[in-house]
């Protein structure tokens, strides 16, 4: 369906572009979500202790749905509010991963859910949580400010500017 890579976070493991689905899999599957936060055209950044620019998101909790953990990781990282639509799904597939264990942290397979957030309210920057600071930039910066910057990343964000509301 879309773009595959692999990455080595503790073991071997497939990421797929799954696109926007007719409906999100089961909650417990998906294991954090991630919001490309606009406002005026700009993409807000995070600059995450310890891991540099980022874009929100974190892991959800277990009572949350996708979308409450997408406005808290916005909120608690970046210090805005607004709406958020959901722009795709990373299928997080643990099969060639030899350190996967049932019963572990992570399903077999699972997911990340990305989405675009309209942002309606910017508060004062308080620098509580894991973010030191945030910035509003060009979406086309986001590449060279990110450290880790990936396929995945690149489609959610080309699937978040195309799905302006």
């Amino acid at each position: 369906m879309g773009d595959v890579e692999y990455v080595n976070w503790a073991g071997r493991i497939r990421l797929e572009w799954m696109g926007r689905p007719q409906e999100l899999p089961p909650v417990e599957l998906i294991t954090s979500v991630h919001s490309f936060c606009f406002l005026d055209g700009k993409l807000m950044l995070v600059d995450l202790n310890e891991r540099g620019w980022d874009i929100p998101g974190g892991h959800r909790e277990p009572d949350e749905s996708a979308e409450e953990c997408v406005l808290r990781e916005t909120m608690e990282e970046g210090y805005v509010r607004g709406v958020p639509t959901l722009v795709g799904l990373v299928k997080v597939d643990h099969s060639e991963n030899d350190q996967w264990r049932p019963g572990g942290k992570y399903p077999k397979v699972g997911y990340q859910a990305f989405y675009r957030v309209d942002i309606t309210e910017v508060l004062p920057f308080g620098a509580e949580f894991e973010a030191a600071r945030r910035i509003f930039a060009a979406p086309a910066e986001a590449p060279r400010l990110h450290p880790r910057w990936s396929r995945m990343l690149e489609r959610a964000l080309a699937a978040a500017v195309s799905s302006v509301r």
